[in-house]
């Protein structure tokens, strides 16, 4: 894809320049993956749903989202200008070394869930030895 300048800057400004950089690339991740609404955002990055209003206004000032649909059912999607140069984004995000994979809730269900015996089970089996 063709590097396109102006998108570099204005990327560099909203993510590395300013606060809530990191939150910014957050929802712009997200919404890369699957378009949704305030309060899905909400969750699935565990943010508070003013946080999320807040930065998806500043990425709409500055052409990065769009929505589509009205109040509540309201759902934002990244602008095709973003969309076709999102490896601006991944290069921009590399270099600030954000971490986009995964939310604080994804990782607590995991590593609560990865265990393979309860507390219970290795009670019965402490009792046995």
């Amino acid at each position: 894809m063709q590097d396109d300048p102006e998108l570099r800057r204005l990327l560099w400004y909203l993510l590395g320049g300013a606060r809530g950089g990191e939150n910014r690339a957050r929802i712009i991740h997200e919404l890369h993956n699957r378009p949704c609404n305030l309060n899905q955002l909400a969750l699935r990055l565990d943010l508070e749903y003013r946080s999320i209003q807040h930065h998806i206004e500043i990425l709409r000032k500055n052409s990065m989202v769009v929505s589509q649909g009205e109040r509540y059912g309201l759902t934002y999607f990244l602008t095709p200008w973003l969309e076709s140069h999102y490896d601006i984004f991944n290069e921009i995000s590399g270099k600030l070394h954000f971490k986009l994979g995964s939310t604080s809730s994804e990782e607590t269900t995991a590593s609560s869930t990865s265990s393979p015996t309860s507390s219970s089970e290795k009670t019965k089996e402490e009792e046995e030895d």
